[in-house]
């Protein structure tokens, strides 16, 4: 039996399904339980709950922007098995962001008020790489999902060190984001120069910084 042939236009009204279950709140189901689950909620003063919530904010709004990005990679690849794997990505990381938005809540915080801005700049930044050539949009993946190793790895050492929960949760981020890129650059993902990787370094900074606060 032949596999059903999506055309662009079912494309574009799965990827319009994907931005309001990405962008409104408690609208996205994860297929994986939290790995919080079972911790301690342990005791922290005003200050590092704040700050708790701002790091999880930012990954939370790294994981709306990983949305955008596989959906915009997905709407303009052009070998089914690549747009396959970018739409299989996208819902694995549906989980972190069911994750990040449940700890950002336990922690008395919200998510940020900038998402729908970065969801549109990385939707439109997939499109472009998927547009170009699939080699291309694979190692955009591979080098996002290396930033965002970056940021986990920071994060998770910048906790509260009584915060299991927010922990448990980064740690197996880092893991999943850290395989995507691997599969990625296996697929035959561009290996990106470093000009190009220290410019990304530039705009997620603007990213986090904007976003731990608003």
């Amino acid at each position: 039996m032949q596999p059903r042939q999506f055309s662009m236009l079912d494309r574009l009204i799965t990827s319009a399904d994907q931005a309001l279950r990405t962008l409104v709140p408690g609208a996205a189901n994860a297929g994986r339980p939290t790995p919080a689950n079972g911790r301690t909620d342990a005791e922290m003063s005003e200050t590092e709950r704040k700050h708790a919530a701002g790091l999880m904010r930012i990954n939370h709004t790294g994981e709306v922007c990983a949305q955008a990005l596989y959906q915009g990679q997905a709407l303009t690849a052009k070998l089914p098995d690549v747009r396959e794997a970018m739409e299989e990505a996208a819902e694995e990381e549906i989980d972190h962001l069911v994750w990040c938005e449940d700890r950002i809540k336990q922690l008395g915080g919200r998510t940020s008020l900038l998402n729908p801005v970065f969801y549109g700049l990385s939707l439109g930044i997939g499109a472009a790489a998927g547009k170009i050539s699939d080699k291309m949009s694979l190692g955009f993946v591979a080098a996002t999902e290396q930033q965002v190793c970056k940021h986990l790895t920071s994060h998770i050492s910048s906790l509260p060190v009584q915060d299991e929960k927010s922990k448990a949760v980064l740690l197996q981020m880092l893991e999943d984001e850290s395989k995507h890129a691997t599969v990625a650059l296996e697929a035959g993902g561009h290996k990106f120069p470093l000009p190009v990787k220290l410019a990304m370094t530039g705009l997620s900074k603007v990213m986090t910084k904007s976003v731990y606060r608003i």
